[in-house]
């Protein structure tokens, strides 16, 4: 596909949804209900993949969640400051880590570890970011990467502890961490924490 039918495929499927007809679900009235304000009930740091759109695999509508998307569930400061918004200014009781099946972001760190070859710029640090799960598994185990998909969702339940107020908030019960990984074959979520 051509960038220009990429950019037309993009803005015809938006005149379907604003014209009530779209072809996958969503409804234009809920748009238009939520756009009042927002009280979503959950914050998710998902990966960027295309086949896990967080919205439909929780069946969730406008307003219902807030959608924060990295190669392999990367955080930088970005994501951080995100999921603190999301705990302090929009009181939302739950951060849902969800990770995937057959990641690209895990295999690319697989291979670059076994061959030595890491990407350049910014591609390498999403490596660089989800190598210490690779390696806490061993790069000889035969299942590796769906170890360290699960190891790193993992590390990033924890470092969302690290976000500023939301220890405070777990410890007084008002906001919880969950890690999970989505399976693409069956469409079910596997909650890890």
């Amino acid at each position: 596909m051509r960038p220009a039918d990429a950019l037309a495929e993009l803005l015809a499927g938006n005149r379907r949804f604003v014209s009530g007809r779209p072809e996958h679900g969503h409804d234009v009235s809920a748009a238009a209900a939520a756009s009042g304000g927002q009280l979503p009930h959950a914050v998710v740091v998902g990966c960027i993949d295309s086949r896990v759109p967080l919205e439909a695999i929780f069946d969730q509508t406008f307003g219902s969640i807030c959608v924060i998307r990295s190669g392999g569930h990367v955080v930088d400061r970005a994501v951080l400051g995100s999921v603190g918004f999301a705990v302090a200014a929009l009181k939302v009781p739950l951060i849902m880590v969800l990770g995937h099946v057959r990641c690209g972001a895990v295999d690319a760190t697989v291979q670059a570890l076994r061959t030595g070859d890491r990407p350049d710029g910014d591609v390498g640090y999403l490596v660089d970011e989800i190598a210490p799960a690779v390696e806490s598994i061993g790069l000889d185990d035969p299942d590796v990467a769906a170890k360290a998909m699960r190891a790193h969702v993992t590390r990033t339940v924890r470092r969302m502890r690290d976000v500023a107020g939301v220890p405070d908030s777990v410890a007084a019960g008002t906001v919880a961490i969950a890690g999970a990984v989505y399976d693409l074959d069956t469409g079910l979520v596997d909650l890890l924490t």
